[in-house]
């Protein structure tokens, strides 16, 4: 595939190509097409030979080329493979358009200080487990670790001291980064409010700015309650101490705390070990 896309980048021979597409032709004739020079138009022919694209054959004192369409089938089935990859229904490329979406419009209504307070998403999920399983999952850091990042991210630095005044620390990288070449992809502190064992918990958590400050202060409320096949979870996440810079944080809070809670259940669901 590479020898093929080497020979179709030069523009010279990409027309050869188009006009092998019409019929085969002798190099005389195609350099003349072509404006190009006989010994010249020969290299590139061989280059497009060599690449399985095109075969020759000597006709007298003559030299034809045919174009051979199998390598520009499987090349064009290779980049709709790849398109349809990237355009799958709700894979990452739609989040992408959708997490856009949302960052022009908060951009747009981050005029002031305090634009975005009061601002209230509310999350649900029916988990496999018990109360008192779903409970370790929210709160001790081995098991946070796991699943309290958004896609294509992984937790680099993680604090939850499950106690009321409890310090909270969570910082995350790209998680093909195994190196840590790339800047922090996010860091949040806070501290736990409310911790009632499989019933309630409650913190507040700020993101910071690229210069330390906090965007927001994040008021999350998890409320846990047992159910016939295992436990209902609701959450409330509310806003308050917004600052102008925030937009970008507030616009991806939809897409990536619910991503989290996806990975949270397919947890329970998938690992009955944990």
């Amino acid at each position: 595939m590479d020898a093929l896309l080497t020979a179709l980048a030069d523009p010279a021979r990409w027309r050869l190509v188009a006009l092998l597409a019409e019929r085969p032709r002798p190099v005389g004739v195609l350099a003349q097409l072509a404006g190009a020079r006989q010994p010249q138009t020969t290299k590139h022919l061989q280059t497009l030979e060599r690449a399985g694209l095109v075969t020759s054959q000597r006709s007298g004192q003559r030299r034809v080329y045919a174009l051979r369409s199998a390598p520009l089938r499987e090349l064009a089935a290779g980049l709709t493979r790849l398109a349809d990859t990237a355009e799958r229904p709700e894979g990452p490329r739609a989040t992408y358009e959708r997490y856009g979406a949302g960052l022009r419009e908060e951009r747009a209504a981050a005029g002031e200080p305090g634009w975005a307070d009061e601002r209230a998403f509310a999350f649900h999920r029916s988990l496999a487990g018990s109360p008192e399983r779903v409970w370790r999952q929210l709160t001790e850091p081995p098991l946070l670790a796991r699943w309290w990042t958004p896609d294509d991210l992984r937790v680099s630095e993680l604090v939850f001291e499950a106690r009321p005044g409890g310090r909270i620390v969570l910082e995350y990288r790209e998680a093909e980064d195994a190196e840590g070449a790339d800047p922090v992809a996010g860091r949040a502190e806070g501290a736990v409010v409310d911790v009632r064992p499989g019933e309630h918990l409650g913190y507040r958590l700020s993101p910071l700015l690229p210069g330390g400050g906090p965007a927001f202060t994040a008021h999350v409320d998890f409320a846990l309650r047992p159910s016939g096949t295992g436990t209902e979870l609701d959450v409330r996440y509310r806003i308050t101490d917004s600052t102008v810079a925030s937009a970008d944080f507030v616009a991806g809070i939809e897409i990536g705390f619910g991503q989290c809670l996806d990975h949270l259940a397919a947890i329970l669901t998938t690992d009955p070990h944990d």
